[in-house]
């Protein structure tokens, strides 16, 4: 729809930005920090790009100051950021390590003498490598308790400091990565026990999101999903039921479990007749109903469109680009169910993303009309060469991403939407999981090159610049 005049962003719009432990931290095994399992996998040849490793990352754990400084001359009003589990819990549960708890009281103590609202991750993908060792980690029931043991702690000491949290990051991407793709930690290709990863994922952040609403916690908690909205290639039917099945099994098989506490009926339906459905255990079903999140945290980059993927010579997985090399990806689906194609409608990144700002909208209308809850856009942001020229980055494509985006919001909040606000990835550059440090997201610029050679020093881009006045204008200006 279009509208003759647009809403404004509500006054309090959270406008900030965001980062995750292992890709911005370092100080990997620093004052008594456990190992995670990103920390071991990143050691297995050929797994990231040219063997880049968080060891130092752009060592945020000793820049932190430095970092929140460049966030309040910006204006950022919120900053969302992961706890590492592994530097409370070294073995992942036990004796809480102080040095490490400090460095984040520390942050959060920093962040707010800086009014700026603390966004804090419980889990961003890095678990203790000594709970995978004692009994393989997500594939066991035991990590439910200790997740809300570490998430307890966590909710104790920031209680009145704390008004946001979210519980699990991309529960979809770290579960079928590593899982399917064993592309990430633990790296196996197990159809079967990915559901059933996924599964006891679930029962983990209900259990979390109880124990966060049973303690009387003063704030919100929710998951952050990576949503990409499907589309159909065309208007023939057989293409339009692919992108049902594509938009039913790789999305609201996870937003139905958060907001409804079961899965989507015909997506259940298909996992039981390929004999890869979850198990259900007593109690499992209540618990996940029981759950209740106050918003939920949407990770939006692009769409997908789909057609039909018949069932015999269809297509499956395809290879995936993390060289930054345009047009390596190739075609990708489940046969029987759907193919991921090429949008001729829109253009995409070097990584083969598509860039689709509309598709933001589209996503915030289906959350609005389906669940009707707040979002809180947990992540949005271009991946790029970034070239540093005389102490400036002249990053005009990604003011230009980020602007249209923006522009997508508003126009989504006139439509009805309630948007909490808006984190874009990331704030510094950092670590690309796979990608290493070519793939740059940040406002501000890090001398760090994908060789891991640089001096760490931090320089502001000409986004930097832009996402200021937008602050300052709430968005008016955009």
């Amino acid at each position: 729809m279009e509208h003759k005049k647009l809403d404004n962003f509500p006054k309090d719009f959270l406008w900030g930005s965001a980062s995750a432990a292992y890709q911005v931290e370092g100080a990997w095994n620093e004052d008594g920090k456990g190992e995670s399992v990103w920390d071991e996998f990143v050691r297995i040849p050929g797994k990231t790009f040219k063997g880049t490793n968080g060891d130092v990352a752009v060592d945020h754990y000793h820049r932190y100051k430095e970092d929140v400084k460049l966030m309040a001359e910006q204006g950022l009003k919120s900053y969302r950021f992961s706890i590492a589990w592994a530097r409370i819990f070294p073995k992942g549960r036990g004796e809480v390590n102080q040095a490490g708890l400090q460095f984040y009281i520390d942050l959060v103590d920093e962040l707010i003498a800086n009014n700026i609202e603390p966004v804090v991750t419980l889990y961003h993908w890095d678990l203790p490598q000594a709970l995978e060792e004692e009994y393989n980690g997500w594939e066991s029931r035991k990590v439910i308790d200790d997740f809300v043991n570490y998430a307890t702690m966590l909710f104790e000491t920031f209680r009145d400091k704390v008004k946001f949290w979210v519980s699990l990051n991309e529960q979809n991407i770290f579960t079928a990565h590593g899982w399917l793709m064993s592309i990430h930690p633990p790296g196996k290709k197990e159809p079967k026990l990915f559901y059933e990863v996924n599964h006891i994922a679930n029962l983990a952040n209900a259990a979390v999101i109880n124990k966060f609403h049973e303690l009387k916690m003063p704030g919100k908690i929710g998951p952050s999903f990576a949503y990409t909205p499907q589309y159909s290639l065309d208007s023939n039917p057989e293409d339009v039921l692919a992108a049902e099945n594509a938009e039913e099994m790789n999305a609201n098989f996870w937003m139905d479990v958060y907001l409804y506490g079961e899965y989507p009926i015909v997506a259940l339906k298909y996992l039981k007749e390929q004999g890869i459905a979850p198990t259900f255990e007593a109690g499992d079903a209540e618990l996940l109903k029981s759950a209740k999140p106050d918003f939920l945290g949407i990770n939006y980059y692009q769409s997908a469109t789909n057609a039909e993927n018949p069932l015999e010579g269809g297509v499956g997985a395809g290879e995936m680009n993390t060289t930054g090399k345009k047009g390596t990806s190739g075609e990708s689906g489940t046969p029987g169910l759907f193919k991921r194609v090429q949008n001729p409608y829109v253009e995409r990144t070097n990584w083969d993303w598509e860039i689709d700002p509309e598709g933001l909208r589209i996503a915030l209308r289906r959350i609005t009309s389906r669940y009707r809850i707040p979002v809180l856009i947990t992540e949005n942001g271009l991946g790029e060469y970034d070239k540093l020229e005389n102490g400036k980055i002249h990053d005009q494509y990604r003011i230009d991403y980020l602007s249209a985006h923006v522009s997508a919001i508003r126009q989504a909040i006139t439509d009805g939407c309630t948007v909490l606000g808006y984190c874009t990835w990331s704030y510094t550059d950092l670590l690309s999981w796979l990608n290493g440090y070519q793939k740059r997201y940040g406002f501000v610029y890090v001398d760090q090159d994908e060789n891991q050679d640089g001096s760490q020093t931090r320089y502001k881009k000409d986004s930097y610049f832009w996402y200021k006045g937008v602050i300052e204008a709430n968005g008016a200006n955009n």
